[in-house]
This record gives structure tokens, C-alpha cells and sequence, in this order.
């Protein structure tokens, strides 16, 4: 295989912005990708991408970085987040100007709405598609550039030599091959790991956290693993995502009553806990967007009005939809510095996958489109400029070959993977409390201890899903680890990690939880 100056791994929004910045430096540019770029987690956001464009109303650059800080939890980095916040209104306009096509104002303005935490209407967007029209753009604009794509690889490891990257070895899906992948320099962009969670997660069952624990095995740190954001309105019986938009545009929350209980404006969090407790004294909870009328609703929320009809039986427009919160979004990840790179050198990341200290404990709704695209940009550039000044030549060497011989096959790993989302949503969910992490965290290890009793029962080697199933079902064990180790380290309630049992914030955790390779966290 041709090496190549810059690598990515991922083919979601943050990958292919890193991709198209990195080609424009004059690398030579590869991504693979482990299902395809339209499936990636991005088309997900649903609701809009945050910039302080005053086109519905009167804001600013200031605005948005106090809005975000606020809603971080005084965790976050307040230099990072200036440098999201003002390249903002520039990520907007070259969005627009590389065609996505926003929904406009009645004079040709990119239109704007209100999300949860927002002062003001500042979310730009595409109807209730934003995300989607967002990633069709950019992998329309990395074909035209010739971009090189290999869809259906599987990252099984980041290779380095002397300290410095050198390529990945992947599994070619197709083929059941494993590849040799050289590079002069790799960005992860691999997305989240909210699917820890199984059914109780917004994500698609891909969102497993491959390129976080090939990250850390590298050698590289995550943090702030234990702040997992969750959405407070996923349809009930399939946790499919219903928008933050639908709420933005003057959506109600109510209960069995039909009796509003909490602003559903504000940030994440403190919804979701809301609708937590509702649900805990027994009562059903439901979206109610009826008053917005069935010719607003076409116009601006058709997707959720198409969702709620195809999972929930239900139309938006005459019926109230039954919602519960779920996983949706991790504020933790790799940790990397102000120019997207981790302590592994040639080794960056960006998108979800990264933690670039902006988010703190609770992100921001709209956040995470303008990270992708302003930490993508930075990412790729700066790996482009790593690669190409390299004056070391250094080489792949021989790699093992990945074997299930030690594995027999004697416990089912899909039921085990089952019980630890059941279990996560339960224990490791929006309430938590210090003695059942601490057993949840023995029950994880319990279930690594039996990882040799696990395997696959198709030994076959073109498109073998059970195969790759397991290899994600071992990754989620080792992020579930991490997550926990997080949360028991940090005796306090701050942002999307609410202790019952600890309830309050405390000044002496005001800090990141930063965990390298051998567990050790600081």
C-alpha cells in the first residue's frame, strides 16, 4: 500500500473537513473509514451549528463564549473556547460558500434558532437535517478533490516507531484481511462512544469508541471520560434522536398531566435530570408541538414529524410524543493541545473523538457541528505540516497478525453486551451514586476477566459482522473502564455527572480527569 503524508481514520464530518484541509496544504491524503461517510454519526445533528451571525436577533462573539462557559461548568478552557466561538461566523460562511444549503430569512439570511443554553437565536440550519446536509457537502467536496476513501476498514491498531507514529493496521472488512497502512502523520476522527450505552443511546451501533482505545493504547491520554451528555428527548421505545429544534422552536415538555415542568430551554443536563425525576415518580413524558401547527412543522421539523410517525405510531402534529432521555453526545475523549495533537507525536484528533477542553462537562446544543468543522480545519493543517516537514524515515515494522485462537467461544458476548448497557443506563446514567459505580466497575471487570470464555462463532473471513461485532464489544469494555474510573475519581456533581450522593459541586474537583495508558489518573 502507497504511504501517504496525512492518514485519517474516520469519515464523519471532522474527518472529512481534516481531509479536504489537509489536502489543500499539499499533503497526500488518505481516509478509511469503518462503514461509509453518509452513515457517520454526523448526519445526526439534527438542530444546527452555533455562530454569532445577529441574523435573528441582536448577538455576539462574547455572547457565545459565556454561553458556553456557562454551560461547561467552569471546567472548561476558556481559550479554547474563544478560538471555537470567534471562527465561528468564518466556518458558517465557508460552509455556505462550499454549498450547504441553509434555510434562509425572508431576505436571503442564513436562518437562525434558539437551543437549550443559548441567550439568543444563534444556531444556523438546514430545516432539521443540519448535520446531514452538512456531510454531503464536505464528501462532495473531498470526491471533487480526488480524496482517496477506503470505506469498510476497521482501525485494530495505531503503529508507532521511536515515539512517532508511522500508520495503523485495519481490517479490511470485505476481505478479512488485516492492512498495513504507513503514514507520515494520522488524525483520529472517529466520533464518539456513547454506544456503551446499547439501545439506550441516540448513536448508531458503529459509535463503539474504536479510535479512542487504539489512541490510549498508543500511548497517547483521554479525559473528562465520565461526561456523557445526555439528549433529553429520544423517542421512547427506540431512543431515536427527536431534535433539540423541535424544543427551540417552542416545543413543550409535559407529563401525564400535561402539565409542564421544567424550562426546556435550558441547558442539557438540567432537562434531562428533569425528565429523570418525572420519570422516576412514575409519570410518562411527552414532546408536545401541536400548538406550532402542521404548516410550521412541514416546514421547518419534518424529519421529526416523519421519525415519531415511523418509530412511535405517533403524528406530531395531532398527537404528544413519548420521550425519555438517553446517551447521546461524550464531552471526554483523547486529550490533545491547542493545535489538535496528542502527546503521541504525529498522532492528532478532532471531532468527538478528541477532547479539546470546549465542552467541560455539559456541551453547548450546536457545539459539536462548529467543533468538527473548526478543530477538522486545524487538525488536518497542522498534520499536513507535521508530515511533510518530517526529515526521519521511519518504517512499519513486521506486525503480528490478530488472532481469536486464545478466544473459545463459551459465553455469549451479545448477551453481555446487552446487560453492560442495561446496567450503564442504570448505574452510569444521568443520577449516580458512589457504591454502585464502584460494583459496576467490578462487574466490568468481571466481564473483561471472561473476555478468553468470549468469541465468535463465524469463522469465516469475507464480511464476518460477527467478527467485527466483537472486536467493538471488547473496545466498549475498555471505555467502560475508563468511564467509570472517571466517575468514581470525581466525588462531586458537576454538569452531565450528577452524584445523588454528592450533589453539589466541589472547587477541589474544578479540574480535568486526565487517565494515560496504564490506568494512572491525574
Amino acid at each position: 500500500m502507497n504511504k501517504s503524508d496525512v492518514l485519517i481514520i474516520g469519515a464523519g464530518g471532522a474527518g472529512l473537513v481534516a481531509a479536504l484541509n489537509a489536502y489543500e496544504s499539499g499533503a497526500k491524503v488518505r481516509v478509511i473509514t469503518k462503514e461509509y461517510p453518509t452513515r457517520s454519526q454526523t448526519c445526526m445533528a439534527q438542530g444546527g451549528i452555533n455562530a454569532a451571525l445577529g441574523n435573528a436577533g441582536e448577538d455576539s462573539v462574547e455572547a457565545h463564549v459565556q454561553n458556553t462557559l456557562k454551560s461547561a461548568k467552569e471546567i472548561a478552557n476558556e481559550e479554547a473556547i474563544r478560538v471555537l466561538c470567534e471562527s465561528a461566523p468564518k466556518a458558517v460562511k465557508w460552509l455556505d460558500a462550499i454549498g450547504v444549503c441553509f434555510s434562509r430569512t425572508k431576505d436571503a439570511k442564513i436562518a437562525q434558532r434558539t437551543l437549550g443554553g443559548a441567550s439568543t437565536p444563534r444556531a444556523c440550519y438546514a430545516q432539521d437535517y443540519t448535520g446531514l446536509k452538512i456531510l454531503h457537502t464536505l464528501y462532495d467536496r473531498c470526491l471533487a478533490c480526488g480524496i482517496e476513501i477506503l470505506n469498510e476498514r476497521f482501525l485494530l491498531d495505531i503503529l508507532t516507531n521511536q515515539d512517532s507514529v508511522c500508520g495503523v493496521k485495519a481490517l479490511n472488512i470485505r476481505s478479512g484481511e488485516e492492512e498495513i497502512y504507513e503514514s507520515g502523520s494520522v488524525i483520529i476522527a472517529t466520533g464518539g462512544y456513547s454506544r456503551v450505552y446499547d439501545k439506550y443511546s441516540t448513536n448508531s451501533s458503529a459509535t463503539t469508541g474504536d479510535g479512542v482505545v487504539c489512541a490510549i493504547e498508543a500511548g497517547a491520554r483521554v479525559s473528562d471520560m465520565e461526561f456523557v451528555q445526555f439528549h433529553p428527548t429520544a423517542l421512547k421505545g427506540s431512543s431515536i434522536l427527536i431534535s433539540e429544534s423541535a424544543r427551540g422552536a417552542g416545543g413543550y415538555l409535559v407529563n401525564g398531566e400535561g402539565d409542564r415542568f421544567v424550562n426546556e430551554l435550558l441547558p442539557r443536563d438540567e432537562v434531562a435530570r428533569a425528565i429523570h425525576n418525572e420519570i422516576a415518580k412514575g409519570e410518562d413524558i411527552f414532546l408536545d408541538i401541536r400548538h406550532l401547527g402542521e404548516e410550521f412543522i412541514d416546514e421547518e421539523l419534518p424529519q421529526e414529524r416523519k421519525l415519531a410517525k415511523l418509530y412511535e405510531n405517533v403524528d406530531p402534529v395531532y398527537d404528544l410524543v413519548p420521550i425519555k432521555p438517553v446517551a447521546h453526545y461524550t464531552m471526554g475523549g483523547i486529550e490533545v493541545d491547542k493545535n489538535s495533537s496528542t502527546i503521541v507525536k504525529g498522532l492528532y484528533a478532532c471531532g468527538e473523538c478528541a477532547n479539546h477542553r470546549v465542552h467541560g462537562a455539559n456541551r453547548l446544543g450546536g457545539n459539536s457541528l462548529l467543533e468538527l468543522i473548526v478543530f477538522g480545519k486545524q487538525a488536518g493543517a497542522n498534520a499536513a505540516e507535521f508530515a511533510l516537514s518530517r526529515e526521519d524515515t521511519l518504517f512499519v515494522q513486521e506486525q503480528k497478525a490478530q488472532t481469536e485462537q486464545e478466544y473459545k467461544n463459551e459465553v455469549d458476548f451479545y448477551k453481555i453486551r446487552e446487560e453492560l448497557g442495561e446496567m450503564f443506563y442504570k448505574n452510569v446514567g444521568i443520577s449516580r451514586e458512589k457504591s454502585t459505580l464502584e460494583d459496576t466497575l467490578k462487574k466490568v471487570e468481571e466481564f473483561i476477566f471472561k473476555l478468553p470464555l468470549m468469541g465468535v462463532s463465524d469463522k469465516s473471513k469475507i464480511y464476518n459482522t460477527n467478527y467485527v461485532e466483537f472486536l467493538e464489544f471488547k473496545n466498549m469494555l475498555a471505555l467502560s473502564r475508563l468511564i467509570l474510573t472517571g466517575a468514581i475519581s470525581r466525588d462531586e456533581s458537576r454538569g452531565a455527572h450528577f452524584r445523588v450522593d454528592k450533589p453539589n459541586e466541589d472547587d477541589r474537583f474544578k479540574m480535568h480527569t486526565i487517565i494515560d495508558k496504564d490506568g494512572v489518573v491525574s
